[in-house]
């Protein structure tokens, strides 16, 4: 068995699973759980099996047959919290049919782990589902909670009546009917398509939570109109009414053996003669007397510990007897899970990939391709509501006054270049000072626009910008110098600035590989008088695509790379310069609002990593990289390290399952496309291209992997 993370793909499966299932409702398919996808973030897993069941280019082969059980989740950041399932009035393991204890116990193993080592998460809270509401009742997850360490952390206590085998009825209650009819009362149903009566009982339900017990309903009339529609056939309202005025009521959840009501109000007329005695008389006694149970639900006041005492008297009345809804807690504990089967969880062999960019992809579900639906709905695909509203937020999210989109990083790079070009008089041949030992992009940029790279060796501490070289290389046709901020860490700055603004030389930094890094205070993109970004899809903030962007302070600047970015025209037909079409479309901006958020808590996981490789790898062949003081000045995009066996250590790694990459094989003066460089020599750089080798840092590793990396690393000798 293994895990696999939910995404939209998996969304007819997931259903059809739920609906053939030994304990599913339509509470776990998606149109339900999806519909407050925007309040909490949804981690839900399957557990398949280990049949090959799809490709490397997709999941279209999934099949029902392939699932062995789902677990509704959300993940809650700040508290490190796994939740199953907030929003539900409860959760728990979904199983097939013919499920043994050892297997519910494998599969709790196996999801707990899972949380724990991709999630980070430190607790898991768990929700069991009710014995009234499976055919089949059984504990088996219970019992898989106990082998994990849970502990009851809260109790909710309802009522249920079964029809089939009733207590009896108070004569009260019958008594309240009978004064109900007398008084007018008559039981109605809520007609499809009816919202005003919705939203007039839901006043009426408003009203008296507000006022009986100071609390308000979890949905809101929307949403509660947005799941009747999705769901008419499962949650339906039944209304107590006197001449058309809505007296009271409740709504009713409808499962495969039990009628669960939900939002019972009644007002004061109502309460005083007997409109809740009447309803419920009726879908007790008529409307659901074939049912197995009906749920009345618990009292909720003060998280339960205020009975709500004329409720419970009112549902006692109907023969109700109890049923716990219970909420475990779990603290995540490494050990305590590994051994939680009976056999400890050993390291596998399985294979771990440099990055795996479907897996980090998946874990923005659903939010991701709700904001790509929404686009494709709106119609608009270029220089729109997403382009404005992802400008706006990184500008600010970097601390620069201006962000500008553009279609990737290169283009980002050439657009600042010539517009300081065409703004500053620069004429070409004019001199830019750039890192000898960085990704060709950077250098590309320079002669696309017709200025000369002046190549500057790193150091080898760093492999980063070496300031202290660049007086040597200073010239009359000197213009800018573009520090890269390589690997992720940040150059150093303050002298790198200092330098150029001594000598009246404009500052262009290169942040592809540092989003999110800080700099005494302030974030990369907010170094330079101007910023390259990409966000290509393997960068630590990265599109579906290609996509990029520029930060800065200067306004004038930033409004002739909006301008250059857009054919050379700030307004339709109207061509001021000389332009390119570079324009980043609303798809990209979309996805990178959603991923954006998340950035920082991704580059923390990263910097953990990285923490454990310094810590563990202690091979007198590998050279690592080393970690800045502050931390926060390197995001860990790439661990390089050397080795002067590179090429026979990432073998020795690929042939244990370790996916590495080099980055990069050839410096630039060494490349064909700049073959009037090749006789150059550049010693440090060659020799860091020569050495480097990139370990697996993805958020996404699991501490066991990184175990097993370091492991293998420490093991490599090739005398």
């Amino acid at each position: 068995m293994k895990i696999l993370p939910y995404s939209i793909n998996y969304r007819d499966v997931w259903d059809e699973f739920v609906r053939t299932s030994k304990n599913g409702t339509f509470l776990f398919e998606r149109g339900f759980m999806d519909y407050h996808a925007s309040r909490f973030a949804d981690c839900s897993v399957l557990v398949v099996d280990d049949t090959n069941f799809s490709d490397e280019s997709g999941e279209a082969q999934l099949q029902v047959r392939n699932v062995k059980a789902l677990l509704p989740a959300n993940w809650h950041e700040e508290e490190r919290c796994v939740y199953s399932h907030q929003g539900l009035t409860y959760g728990g393991l979904v199983v097939r049919e013919g499920v043994t204890q050892t297997e519910v116990l494998q599969m709790m193993q196996l999801v707990l782990l899972y949380f724990q080592n991709y999630l980070r998460a430190q607790k898991f809270v768990y929700k069991p589902i009710p014995y009234i509401y499976t055919p089949l009742p059984s504990e088996e997850d219970l019992y898989a909670l106990f082998r994990a360490g849970g502990q009851l952390s809260r109790r909710l206590v309802s009522t249920v009546v079964n029809p089939r085998h009733p207590l009896r009825m108070r004569t009260l209650r019958i008594r309240q009917s009978r004064k109900a009819v007398d008084h007018g009362f008559y039981i109605d149903r809520l007609t499809e398509g009816d919202w005003d009566t919705l939203r007039a009982y839901w006043k009426l339900l408003e009203d008296v939570l507000r006022v009986h017990h100071n609390a308000s309903p979890v949905h809101s009339v929307e949403e509660m109109q947005l799941l009747m529609e999705r769901f008419p056939r499962n949650i339906r309202l039944f209304l107590v009414r006197r001449d058309q005025e809505v007296m009271g009521g409740c709504i009713i959840f409808e499962t495969l053996q039990v009628a669960h009501f939900q939002y019972i109000a009644v007002g004061e007329e109502g309460r005083e003669y007997g409109a809740l005695d009447l309803l419920f008389r009726y879908l007790v006694n008529e409307r659901y007397s074939q049912m197995e149970f009906i749920d009345f639900g618990t009292s909720n006041e003060m998280g339960g510990h205020v009975l709500n005492e004329g409720l419970i008297f009112q549902k006692e009345g109907f023969g109700g007897r109890a049923v716990c809804y219970d909420t475990y807690e779990v603290r995540l504990d490494a050990d305590v899970l590994s051994d939680m089967a009976g056999e400890h969880v050993e390291e596998t062999d399985e294979k771990v990939k440099y990055l795996d960019l479907k897996a980090v992809t998946q874990t923005y579900e659903p939010q991701l391709s709700e904001a790509i639906e929404n686009v494709v709905k709106r119609g608009w695909f270029l220089l729109g509501r997403e382009n404005r509203a992802f400008e706006e937020t990184f500008a600010e999210y970097t601390g620069a006054a201006h962000c500008v989109l553009t279609a990737n990083g290169l283009e980002a790079l050439m657009l600042i270049l010539n517009s300081y070009k065409y703004l500053k008089g620069w004429a070409d041949g004019d001199e830019v000072i750039v890192p000898s030992n960085t990704y060709i992009a950077t250098i590309l940029a320079v002669t696309n626009v017709g200025l000369r790279p002046v190549l500057v060796e790193p150091s080898m501490d760093t492999y980063l910008m070496d300031a202290s070289k660049l007086e040597a290389l200073l010239t009359p046709r000197t213009r800018a110098i573009l520090p890269v901020h390589l690997y992720g860490r940040v150059c150093d700055m303050d002298s790198i600035c200092a330098f150029a603004h001594a000598h009246e030389l404009v500052v262009v930094d290169d942040v592809a590989q540092a989003h999110g890094a800080v700099y005494h205070g302030r974030r990369a993109g907010h170094l330079a008088d101007a910023s390259a970004f990409s966000f290509y899809p393997g960068k630590n903030l990265g599109a579906l695509g290609d996509a990029g962007c520029v930060t800065t302070d200067n306004e004038d600047l930033a409004r002739l790379i909006r301008t250059m970015a857009n054919y050379g025209s700030a307004h339709k037909y109207v061509n001021e310069v000389k332009g390119y079409n570079s324009r980043c479309d609303e798809l990209q901006a979309a996805v990178l609002s959603v991923k954006l958020p998340r950035l920082d808590a991704d580059n923390a996981r990263r910097r953990q990593i990285a923490l454990l490789y310094d810590k563990g790898i202690h091979n007198p062949l590998i050279t690592k990289p080393q970690i800045p003081n502050p931390i926060e000045e390197h995001v860990f995009h790439i661990y390089a390290v050397r080795c002067p066996a590179r090429d026979l250590l990432q073998a020795f790694l690929a042939e244990h399952g370790i996916q590495t990459m080099i980055h990069y094989p050839i410096p630039p003066h060494k490349q064909q496309a700049y073959a009037e460089w090749n006789h150059l020599s550049y010693p440090v750089s060659e020799r860091i291209h020569r050495e480097i080798l990139s370990l697996p840092i993805s958020f996404m590793l699991t501490d066991a992997q990184v175990e097993r990396i370091i492991r293998l690393v420490n093991e490599f000798n090739y005398s």
